[in-house]
């Protein structure tokens, strides 16, 4: 990349990840364009200084028309819905597969320099832990197979045209901003949201369940150079620590500890087609990218809850439709007992 980078689109700038992206982008003065269709994110998470377009990714044709004069985009959006994805695949493959095929045709028509790709640690799926860059994808859900098809078409498409990509995979980020009220994902929100409304927290399986947390400024800090630096071309890296594994059983206790909860967790069956252990090395990271995680699990949580007791607890949405409902489907969705 020869010409200096000026304009950058994030995409689910509304979300988590994006716009805590796109907010530092902006602090460093590039011009950043932003996307979102506001269905798993919040208003007052967008930047103020950005230029934000409310629309769905899979619009082609809007995509098209923001993408003008774009150098590098970063693909954020997704519906990082794991377990209910075995319960509705059409809208999790659409908002996740369709997506971005439409986000790299608009990149690549308009002639961007570099796409970097937010893909997920479930492109690992069940494969002996810690997960490596060099492991063969095993997804095992629908929402896990839709990360690895898009990863597939974007580095055909970019190949074929000359455009550099990068690939990301970060996994359990936690922090401010992000949805908390979400009854189908983030484990650690969840938990906080339902103990600060003094509910226990509720727990698919045995919570012998093992993951690592990734706090978001170290997830920031590993995004940034992805923007221009020269030997991350056709890199896929893990984004995240490989420190802290613990069960969930634990992430519960800190969280209690966190907000003061005395209430013991209810556990529920398990999910279906669970990862049972996932966390991935962080080796890559390490040595390109200088990786090293600044926030611990519980300091992370803590600045999770201050967050969620800022901004005040709220009631769970359930604002994706289950299309497959059978004796699989966990009642906490069904019957909406969050």
């Amino acid at each position: 990349m020869n010409k200096p980078i000026k304009k950058i689109l994030v995409t689910g700038v509304a979300g988590f990840l994006g716009s805590h992206l796109a907010e530092k982008l902006s602090e460093l003065k590039y011009k950043v364009v932003g996307v979102d269709n506001m269905v798993g994110g919040y208003k007052d998470n967008i930047p103020p200084n950005i230029d934000f377009h409310n629309f769905d990714c899979c619009d082609l044709n809007k995509m098209n028309k923001i993408m003008k004069d774009v150098d590098v985009v970063y693909h954020c959006a997704a519906t990082a819905h794991e377990g209910l994805s075995v319960f509705s695949p059409v809208e999790i493959t659409k908002n996740n597969y369709m997506a971005s095929v439409s986000v790299f045709t608009a990149a690549i028509s308009n002639k961007v320099k570099r796409i970097i790709f937010c893909s997920s640690m479930a492109r690992y799926g069940d494969q002996q832990t810690p997960f490596t860059e060099d492991m063969i994808p095993k997804p095992i859900d629908p929402y896990a197979i839709s990360k690895v098809a898009a990863e597939g078409v974007l580095i055909n498409l970019c190949e074929l045209n000359n455009v550099e990509w990068v690939i990301a995979v970060p996994h359990n980020i936690i922090g401010p901003k992000q949805k908390y009220d979400d009854p189908f994902r983030n484990v650690v929100s969840i938990m906080l949201n339902r103990m600060m409304q003094n509910k226990p927290p509720l727990i698919y399986g045995d919570g012998k369940q093992k993951r690592c947390f990734s706090y978001i400024d170290d997830c920031i800090s590993c995004l940034l150079p992805m923007l221009d630096q020269k030997n991350l071309h056709k890199q896929i890296i893990n984004i995240g620590p490989d420190e802290e594994f613990v069960t969930i059983n634990e992430v519960s206790e800190i969280c209690s500890n966190v907000t003061g909860s005395n209430l013991k967790p209810i556990h529920k069956k398990d999910r279906p087609r669970e990862v049972k252990h996932a966390t991935c090395s962080a080796d890559k990271a390490r040595k390109l990218l200088n990786y090293k995680t600044t926030v611990d699990l519980k300091s992370g949580i803590t600045k999770t809850y201050e967050y969620i007791k800022k901004r005040g607890t709220k009631p769970f949405e359930y604002y994706i439709n289950i299309e497959i409902e059978n004796e699989l489907t966990p009642e906490v969705w069904t019957k909406k007992e969050l």
